[in-house]
This record gives C-alpha cells, structure tokens and sequence, in this order.
C-alpha cells in the first residue's frame, strides 16, 4: 500500500518551483521553462541542466506524465466500505488488488473512519455502476459490513493548482525569495489581486447546479 510515509524523495525550493513552471506548463519545451525559471524566479540554469532535473523528478515519481479527460465525460460516485472483520485476514488482499487495478477506481485511500476503505469512482452512466456495484457484491460480499453509495452529480474542481506548493516554498528563505521575486515579476501583470481577479473573473455556475437538489 502507499502512503505519504513512502515518499522519501526531499524536494530542494528549486525544485519545488521547476514542479510548479512543469504543472502550469505540461507540454511547453524545456527551453520555455528555463527562461520562465529565469524571468519569473531569477533561477538561471541551462536548457540541459533543466532537462536532467525534470527527468530525474519523473523518474523518482516526482509527478507523471498523464491525460486527463474532461470530467463531464463521466458520472462519478463516492463509495465508502466497512469491514466485516471476521473474514477480514482471508479475503482483504484479493479485494484490494481488484480495486487497485480496476479502471472505474480514480482514487482509493485508507480513511480514519469506520469506512476504512474509500474509492471515488467514474462510470459511463447509471447502468454501469448498478453492474459494477453488483458483481463487486457478489464476489465480495462476505468481506463487508457495510456499504455507503454517494453519487456526485456535479463536479466543480478535479484538479491540483500548482499554488498549493507555494505554503512549502515559504517555509525555507531560499522558498520565500523565489516567491517574492515571482511577486515582483508578475506584479505589472496582473491588475488585480490574484484571488481578486480571479473570482471577478470567473462565471459562476446557475445556483441549482452549485446546489444540486
């Protein structure tokens, strides 16, 4: 199993701002990268340089090279599963591969809860996931005590902003002078204030579609 625990890898300041430049920017050529770490962050490296850096984090599992479907493609649920312990030791291993390695499971995590097991999922429509849930029953059934089903009509955010690594950048002052020195690049281009300027500009969804009945 994984768990945050098995991540050892230390990411130095720089290398936390090359993950965010790589994230906003999934498939601009390393050349483009390295004049951003240099105009916006004042982190001079060459093109070559920059280019072994990314491939080291991709082959530490830094972050991965994936496609993301446009998440309206799919209807998605939220499934939450208590153990019947009894059976627990016998049968957990083979029910946890399965999910592991099924393609409907999008995320599947340990909780601290009486739900131990946690999935979000993805189907093409009702039918499917009425299958799903079905054989998942009949094959495993023995193994759980309970079982909460929670479809989620409307998905307004499924994703990971890069500003999210800004709180680590800020606990190192190599991090902090990276983020002022963005601060101080980006400032005549941007009018407003990020969050600001952000909601402003932004259309909000119809309110019964922020609040689904």
């Amino acid at each position: 199993m994984n768990s945050r625990d098995d991540f050892d890898v230390e990411l130095s300041p720089r290398g936390i701002v090359l993950l965010k430049i790589r994230m906003d920017n999934p498939t601009a050529p390393v050349r483009e990268i390295r004049d951003i770490l240099a105009d916006q962050y004042g982190i001079e490296l060459s093109h070559n340089r920059v280019n072994e850096l990314l491939h080291d984090m991709s082959d530490k599992d830094v972050f991965r090279k994936s496609i993301q479907p446009n998440k309206r493609i799919f209807d998605y649920h939220s499934f939450r599963i208590a153990f019947h312990y009894p059976n627990f030791e016998d049968q957990w291993e083979e029910c946890y591969l399965e999910l592991v390695e099924d393609p409907h499971v999008v995320m599947f995590c340990n909780a601290d809860s009486n739900y131990h097991w946690q999935l979000l999922m993805q189907f093409n429509g009702d039918r499917e996931a009425e299958q799903w849930m079905h054989h998942f029953f009949k094959k495993h059934g023995s193994l759980i005590a309970q079982f909460d089903n929670t479809k989620l009509p409307t998905v307004h955010k499924f994703d990971t902003h890069s500003s999210v690594f800004d709180e680590k950048l800020w606990q190192t002052e190599e991090g902090r002078e990276y983020c002022r020195t963005h601060e101080r690049s980006t400032a005549t281009k941007r009018p407003l204030p990020l969050m600001g300027a952000a909601i402003r500009s932004r259309r909000l969804p119809p309110l019964d579609v922020v609040v689904s009945k």
